[in-house]
């Protein structure tokens, strides 16, 4: 192991868990080998050697996280003389957690009222480990003056600069609101009025004028990562579920006492608002269930009182009930629950992956990318592209593409949200298709307002001016206008001759569309890329640990060996193109030379062809897929392959084994997949899953825009 870099907090409050997470996510992101380890576990009331972070981690990751000593065994031996010894111990699981790892990343004790040895402890752990000291510390209400003492008086406390323990420091929540009370519920956005201004950024920057730490880190206070789960409050108040709903995913952005008359809050009716009212005012309870079935995508109503909505109110409200809107029931009075809500505790849920995934992606892009690459300088151990890393560098590469990218879906709600969330990052110049009204009120029922990065073009205005671009086209086939003009009602086709008309760089479809509806006419009206013999796909997979290849899973259903080897020779090429180094194993029911039969053969014949058309891909075959995987089994059956136990990309003979492939480890290993991506097109069109998220949509518009750049 090359490093080990220990997070140390100088304060409760800071966020220690949210900056390891993210501090992890960046390393993941440069390819780095990471581990985690916390000591000596935070002390929880009832649970001894409960950890949040080592829990988050172990549902969110697939980092194997060693246990922490629970704080009762490491205070008792602290107070017995044996400090050592609990040292050695801690010694002894750190190196067997995390020997494979190329940085480490420890995360330090909180001090606060409970462990007012904290930061001695921390001290002692960091030298045992010989590691590098990262403070982590909260402006809070200092001035730049304050928190420069702070750090100061910290890195006393850690041997001062003349030790060199001490690298540099993160500061985390910059710009929080200072008027929230101390308590746990502060933090859900909109219990208090939003304050007049807060604290920027830049009188943090004034810091590194005068920090006497490099700050490697400067971490904006984000109210959107604070947001709970309808379902987490619901848990907070013991409340009982009236309609169930999508409690487990609507986010609370604020929360609106409903006590005055309704002309005077219906403004508050607004998507991720939890609505709290007595169960007997169904005034407010009937506007609520109106602003549903309008769209308004309401976080949650609370009723308080123990009132149960009237049998014939419910049934009124039966389909807004339907849309999803979660509704609760507290026994406790208005008045009372408001005091309760001051006790909800808005860290992040273990279970909460979605938010622990926005948080980790957040912190990570707010770190120094120059001090988190020399983290891995130093290590020599081959690197691995996990999906983290892979997720980051299509962004990376999209952005830099900057292509035009034409979504025909275009008042598809998921669509709307991935296009806005590409033109905001700019991944992409998304272009969508579709009555500009209706694909701003689908924005809307979202909570979403659509800015100009995002084009809109109505088909019913542009649909005439390409009947004759598609006769000529066609022309060899028999197309006539009439028949054109039929065609071009359907907005894939429109976008596809966008893309051949060269207006925009790329095409994405299929979140409502057949994969044939998407390549159709693709394959009609864009063709061949000069050179490419055929059309294939790749899937590419996201395991826990990287990234394989698999084609051809979608489009090919019994290809010769010649197509078969133009395939592999498209795959390994998609691959080096996004960052995995190819090692391609062509798949058969048989290893080597110990199976025979016309299949086989036929697999064996493509691995030669490609070997002779590109000898300077590393390819093998027939490869079973055990031997092509996993290393112990290829050591028996192929022990001379270069391939084989290391492969990446993996091409199957036919589409029956591919597709069914695909989704078995998909499904059965609960992976994320992106695909297909199309190869030996002229110019790129994708197709989606028609089950596809907008985090699937926006991945696969940014390999749209990076294969447009190709």
């Amino acid at each position: 192991m090359s490093r080990t870099i220990m997070l140390v907090p100088i304060s409760a409050g800071v966020g220690i868990t949210s900056v390891s997470l993210g501090t992890l996510r960046a390393l993941e992101r440069n390819g780095v080998g990471v581990s985690f380890y916390k000591p000596v576990a935070e002390s929880v009331k009832n649970e001894q050697n409960f950890d949040r972070s080592n829990e988050i981690l172990r549902n969110a990751s697939n980092l194997r996280v060693p246990d922490s000593y629970p704080m009762h065994i490491a205070e008792s031996m602290i107070s017995r003389g044996d400090l050592s010894d609990l040292l050695e111990n801690i010694l002894a699981r750190f190196r067997e957690g995390v020997n494979d790892a190329d940085v480490a990343i420890v995360e330090g004790l909180v001090p606060n009222a409970e462990n007012q040895y904290a930061t001695q402890l921390n001290f002692q752990i960091a030298k045992t480990l010989d590691a590098e000291i990262v403070l982590v510390v909260c402006p809070n209400l200092d001035s730049t003056q304050q928190l420069k003492d702070r750090l100061e008086l910290a890195m006393a406390a850690f041997g001062g600069a003349e030790s060199g323990r001490v690298v540099g420091c993160i500061v985390n929540k910059v710009g929080a609101p200072s008027h929230v009370p101390d308590t746990p519920g502060a933090d859900i956005t909109g219990v208090f009025e939003p304050p007049k201004a807060r604290r920027g950024s830049l009188e943090i920057l004034a810091l590194f004028g005068k920090s006497p730490l490099p700050i490697i880190g400067c971490i904006p206070w984000n109210a959107d990562l604070v947001a709970p789960r309808a379902k987490d409050l619901a848990d907070h108040f013991g409340a009982e579920v009236i309609n169930y709903g999508e409690l487990d995913s609507r986010r609370l952005h604020s929360i609106t006492f409903c006590s005055r008359s309704l002309s005077n809050m219906i403004y508050r009716f607004e998507p991720g608002a939890m609505l709290v009212t007595s169960g007997d005012r169904p005034d407010v309870i009937v506007a609520a269930c109106l602003a549903a079935m309008n769209g308004v995508k309401i976080g949650c109503l609370l009723l308080t009182g123990g009132y149960y909505i009237e049998p014939m109110v419910r049934k009124l409200c039966a389909p807004a009930m339907d849309t999803g809107l979660p509704v609760i029931l507290v026994n406790t009075n208005t008045w009372q629950t408001a005091l309760q809500l001051q006790t909800f505790n808005s860290e992040t849920p273990t279970d909460d992956l979605e938010r622990i995934e926005r948080v980790q992606d957040f912190i990570a892009g707010h770190l120094d990318n120059h001090w988190v690459e020399s983290l891995g300088r130093d290590s020599n151990r081959p690197k691995r592209l996990s999906p983290p890393a892979f997720r980051y560098h299509l962004t990376e590469l999209a952005r830099k593409a900057n292509r035009r990218i034409v979504l025909p879906e275009g008042d598809e709600p998921r669509t709307v949200k991935a296009a806005l969330i590409c033109a905001e990052r700019g991944i992409a110049r998304p272009v969508l298709l579709g009555d500009p009204k209706e694909i701003h009120r689908v924005a809307e029922q979202q909570g979403l307002s659509l800015t100009d990065k995002v084009e809109i073009i109505d088909p019913k205005s542009s649909r005439n001016k390409y009947v004759g671009a598609m006769v000529k086209l066609r022309k060899n086939k028999g197309l006539t206008e009439i028949v054109a003009k039929e065609q071009l009602e359907d907005n894939v086709v429109l976008g596809t001759m966008m893309l051949a008309q060269g207006e925009v760089d790329g095409l994405v479809s299929g979140a409502v569309h057949t994969t044939a509806n998407t390549i159709r006419p693709a394959l009609q009206l864009i063709k061949t890329a000069p050179g490419a013999s055929l059309v294939s796909s790749v899937f590419f997979m996201l395991l826990p640990d990287q990234v394989l290849v698999y084609g051809d899973c979608a489009i090919n259903p019994d290809p010769n060996a010649e197509e078969l080897a133009d395939i592999a020779i498209q795959s390994a090429d998609s691959a080096a193109a996004f960052g995995i180094e190819p090692r391609v194993a062509m798949i058969s029911y048989s290893t080597g030379t110990s199976g025979t039969g016309s299949d086989v053969d036929k697999v064996r014949q493509a691995t030669q062809l490609a070997k002779e058309k590109r000898p300077d891909l590393i390819i093998d075959g027939p490869l079973q897929y055990d031997a092509a995987i996993m290393e112990n089994v290829a050591k028996k059956k192929a022990p001379d392959s270069p391939v084989a136990g290391r492969a990446t990309v993996f091409i199957f003979p036919d589409l029956n084994t591919g597709n069914t492939t695909y989704k078995a480890v998909q499904r059965s290993a609960d992976l994320i997949s992106i695909g297909p991506m199309l190869q030996g097109m002229r110019k790129p069109v994708n197709d989606l899953s028609r089950g596809a998220l907008v985090e699937d949509i926006v991945y696969t518009i940014a390999l749209t825009a990076i294969q447009a750049s190709q």
